[in-house]
């Protein structure tokens, strides 16, 4: 039997340490990918990256932090990178480390994201509460959180944004990934795409609802589609080679299916099946992720211990979804 959740589920695995993604100490640095084409990578991991892509006639921001305070940084950096006015503000996903600092972009801003994210936009109280278990002590910064802003403006595939002098922002949806909406946003002048929590660097996922067939599927859409893309900047993480990343977790998440599935026709409880799932961190990170932590402000050793240790536990969290869908069990 296999399900999917209409909604993140809120059931973690014995222990669970999420990524930390209080905006403490964060800073965003500008990162010039092209001419009008700038990541903004946070300092410390794994929190969220963020961008800003310039036209002739028009900005556009991507993602608005968790918080009003980061949103208002990044209209900052946005400003003092271009003179174009920020007109379009893109939401990746409906998660509120990614969205809840919308309500920061003056009412002139178009915010723009998939439909299923602004339809899954609809609890403040239950997301505020999600969110809260990545905070680590600094819960009390969502209380600045008093409202939802959703998007203006939706798609359902694909549109593209002309911010004027040919640069254009592609956005598309592939499918059912980390959540119902993942929006990813391809800038064809620098052959890179914001990806927010769809694709990471390493082969990392974070699998919170559908399970890893629909993911499947939709990765593979975006390689198909997306042929010359070179780089994606991650929603977390560093940034790194597209083909590389989307080929690392085509791979994983094969693997995750399967092995779940063996476990379920075996009849294997979840605990069991934890230890029966191949765990691809556990002898280190890989090349692929090594490389973009030189830019943390962070000794080598440490940002690989954290990193290590989220992916991890992400890896851990997606089996116990993949075991949920699987068997059709209700979270407890």
């Amino acid at each position: 039997m296999n399900v999917t959740f209409d909604h993140e589920i809120a059931e973690r695995p014995a222990g669970f340490q999420g990524p930390n993604l209080t905006p403490a100490g964060l800073e965003l640095i500008p990162r010039e990918l092209a001419p009008g084409v700038h990541a903004l990578m946070a300092n410390l991991p794994p929190k969220d990256n963020s961008g800003v892509i310039a036209g002739a006639d028009a900005a556009l921001v991507i993602d608005a932090g968790i918080t009003p305070q980061v949103a208002r940084h990044i209209r900052s950096l946005a400003a003092g990178l271009t003179p174009a006015p920020v007109r379009y503000l893109v939401n990746t996903t409906y998660h509120g480390d990614h969205t809840f600092g919308n309500a920061a972009f003056p009412a002139d801003v178009t915010i723009v994201s998939h439909r299923a994210n602004r339809d899954a936009m609809t609890d403040l109280g239950r997301e505020k509460a999600m969110r809260a278990e990545s905070m680590y002590g600094d819960e009390a910064l969502l209380d600045a959180v008093t409202t939802w802003r959703r998007p203006d403006l939706v798609f359902d595939s694909s549109c593209e944004i002309d911010l004027g002098g040919g640069q254009l922002a592609a956005l598309h949806w592939f499918g059912q990934g980390n959540g119902p909406g993942d929006t990813v946003v391809h800038v064809p002048s620098a052959r890179t795409a914001w990806t927010g929590n769809f694709v990471a660097v390493g082969g990392i996922a974070m699998l919170l609802q559908g399970g890893p067939g629909p993911y499947l599927a939709a990765v593979r859409r975006m390689r198909d589609a997306l042929p010359g893309l070179e780089w994606i900047v991650p929603g977390h993480g560093p940034i790194g080679s597209a083909p590389v990343a989307l080929a690392e977790l085509i791979t994983y998440l094969e693997r995750l299916e399967s092995e779940v599935a063996e476990a379920v026709d075996a009849g294997l409880t979840l605990e069991e099946t934890y230890a029966r799932c191949t765990d691809p961190f556990e002898h280190g990170l890989p090349d692929s992720l090594l490389g973009g932590l030189a830019a943390y402000d962070l000794p080598q050793e440490i940002a690989r211990t954290r990193f290590r240790h989220a992916v991890r536990e992400l890896h851990r969290l997606n089996v116990l979804v993949t075991y949920r869908v699987r068997t059709g069990r209700p979270a407890r």
